[in-house]
């Protein structure tokens, strides 16, 4: 099977003079299932309609867009893999060095807000064409949002691209529903009945059992509006539960339906048995994004977790999809037959990998609960610990001839592995599936941070840590674990960042790199970032908003480092915490000695020592 057309001529080359569909991405072409542009198209293809892909297009030269000619049926735009924000921009909005997801990790093929860029520009070369925007950055900024990089509330983005149809989180289904529509002679403007879709309208008579949230011009100027907004989306992402929300415009109203039915396992079957070519378009050098995917597995989707700095609950959804083993054996099968494969099955996981079930039977059939977590404050008493399931697969894999290893790299939920009284799964991920050092998420240390956060409480992950260790020595090993940290999250003030640096002494562990809190559209922590509120409850929130302070947390945390002395002891003076500097074996930093010539760096002279 070929990859699909990325030119004129290699779709004149395919037999077509027209397509049903052009997906212009930002992402270069990568015909992978862990890419979504290529998800979709070969969905598409597999029911019946044709689709061409205009990858990072120059969005200076309409003639790039002008190539295909029109489609039959549309125009597809996603910025990609990632939000074009947070792939262009860090943390301290520094432009990035790097895009993993073009051509040698050239920076610069794609537009910032590639799908407002790339949209408006399809919208005034094809007025009369429909244009459907999905992927990440449409399906997270799908009513007005916190922008961290403006510093403001935005509109939808479907108000400020100007496109027909905006469709949300997983689309395997939802796309072939608007396909079918489209085909049937229906006009983008009444493709008003779909799951997974938001559209835009001037009336709202006829939408039936619908749930109003507050106006736009009310969330700019209220953050409790805002906040009261943010948790009624959050109590209405499941599909079964969801109602139908409505965002008042002036003039205007977004509609978002309610989301998609969660894949079924034989539906996740499907499309991962799609006929992938499984790397880029060979008129790329090498794009570095398929690394660490191009031997790993997807086993399932959605989380349970609910972290609250994570956007996967609004995107992916807290129902558990997952693939036969026989699926996933299959896709291994053919992984060992790639060429440069080594023996080392990368990864088999999802958004979190030991989520190989839904959390509790009656999700089935009733879906998640609007008002409670699963596994935060406490595990639900319904919550139905088991890996079985995913220890079976892991089995089968290391039994396949050609392999050597099978990893396990993508995140762990250490809470859940804990909760589970069978230890075979512990055992077995420690003997098997471990390449010398486990990364675990923890993020903090302070109960206040942990509990903005959504995690469990330190005590359960120290026991985690002593379980962990004791298992390897019982089997033999020497393997490392590896926490990951945050600074700044909202509910870390300088004590809390202190007391994370206390705990990092203590087990003399330095993190050679620290995460930043990143406030991202469709999080919980974003809407407490801007808003000072707790969604939840709408009580005070603390929150480091100044570039020295949010400094501060993140050298609290690599203490050790010369560079960070100064920026330590201001942060320790300030938060009244002297008693940290000095020589004693509690003590963060030694004093600043002063000489007659002035001050020495302390660092230098502990080296000479």
């Amino acid at each position: 099977m070929a990859f699909l057309p990325t030119t004129r001529a290699e779709m004149l080359e395919q037999g077509y003079e027209q397509v049903d569909f052009i997906y212009v991405s930002g992402d270069a072409y990568v015909d992978h299932p862990s890419f979504g542009v290529a998800i979709i198209t070969r969905t598409l293809q597999a029911f019946g309609y044709s689709c061409a892909i205009l990858a990072q297009p120059n969005w200076h030269e309409d003639e790039e867009f002008l190539q295909f000619g029109a489609p039959r049926l549309g125009f597809l735009v996603s910025s990609g893999n990632i939000d074009s924000m947070v792939n262009h921009y860090s943390v301290n909005k520094r432009r990035r060095d790097k895009d993993y997801y073009s051509d040698d990790g050239v920076m610069g093929k794609r537009p910032d807000r590639a799908v407002i860029v790339y949209t408006q520009i399809l919208k005034r070369l094809f007025p009369h064409h429909p244009v459907l925007i999905g992927g990440i950055e449409a399906s997270l900024r799908r009513l007005a949002h916190y922008d961290y990089w403006d510093d403001r509330v935005r509109r939808s983005i479907l108000m400020d691209s100007q496109a027909d149809l905006l469709m949300f989180g997983m689309g395997e289904n939802t796309i072939i529903e608007v396909a079918d529509a489209l085909n049937s002679g229906l006009a983008a403007k009444d493709l008003c009945f779909i799951r997974g879709t938001c559209y835009k309208c001037k009336d709202i008579q006829y939408v039936s059992d619908a749930l109003m949230l507050p106006s736009y011009t009310q969330i700019c100027e209220d953050p409790y509006a805002y906040a009261r907004s943010f948790q009624i989306q959050h109590e209405n992402i499941d599909a079964i539960n969801a109602k139908v929300l409505i965002e008042p415009y002036e003039g205007w109203y977004i509609v978002q339906n309610q989301p998609p039915l969660p894949l079924t396992q034989e539906e996740m079957d499907f499309t991962y048995a799609l006929p992938y070519e499984r790397t880029f378009h060979p008129k790329y050098h090498y794009i570095p994004a398929i690394e660490e995917v191009q031997f790993s597995i997807v086993s399932n989707r959605g989380c349970f977790g609910s972290c609250a700095f994570c956007a996967i609950t609004h995107h992916q959804g807290r129902i558990i999809s997952t693939r036969s083993q026989d699926s996933i054996v299959k896709e291994a099968k053919q992984i060992t037959e790639m060429p440069g494969f080594k023996g080392y099955i990368h990864d088999v996981g999802g958004p979190t990998a030991n989520f190989s079930r839904t959390a509790c039977d009656k999700q089935e059939t009733q879906g998640a609960c609007a008002k409670k977590e699963c596994l935060f404050p406490k595990p639900c008493p319904n919550l139905k610990v088991d890996h079985t399931r995913y220890l079976s697969i892991l089995r089968a894999l290391r039994a396949l001839p050609k392999v050597k290893k099978v990893f396990i790299r993508s995140g762990i939920r250490y809470d859940y592995l804990m909760y589970d009284s069978d230890e075979s799964f512990f055992d077995e991920l420690i003997q098997h599936h471990i390449s010398g050092q486990l990364k675990v998420a923890p993020e903090h240390i302070s109960a206040a941070v942990l509990d903005k956060m959504g995690k469990p409480r330190k005590e359960l992950y120290l026991r985690f840590c002593e379980r962990y260790f004791e298992k390897n020595k019982q089997f033999h090993k020497n393997q490392y674990l590896v926490p990951y940290l945050m600074s700044s999250h909202p509910g870390s003030d300088l004590q809390a960042a202190i007391e994370l640096a206390c705990y990092l002494k203590k087990i003399h562990y330095i993190p050679k790199q620290v995460q930043d809190f990143y406030p991202t559209p469709g999080t919980l922590a974003t809407a407490m970032y801007y808003t000072g509120l707790d969604p939840r409850t709408h009580k005070r929130v603390y929150v480091a908003r100044t570039y020295e302070e949010k400094a501060m947390q993140r050298a609290l945390m690599q203490f050790t480092y010369p560079q960070n002395y100064e920026l330590v002891a201001k942060a320790l003076r300030k938060a009244g915490r002297s008693d940290l500097i000095g020589y004693g074996p509690h003590c963060l930093i030694p004093p600043k000695k002063r000489t007659s010539s002035g001050n020495e760096n302390p660092q230098k002279r502990r080296k000479r020592r």
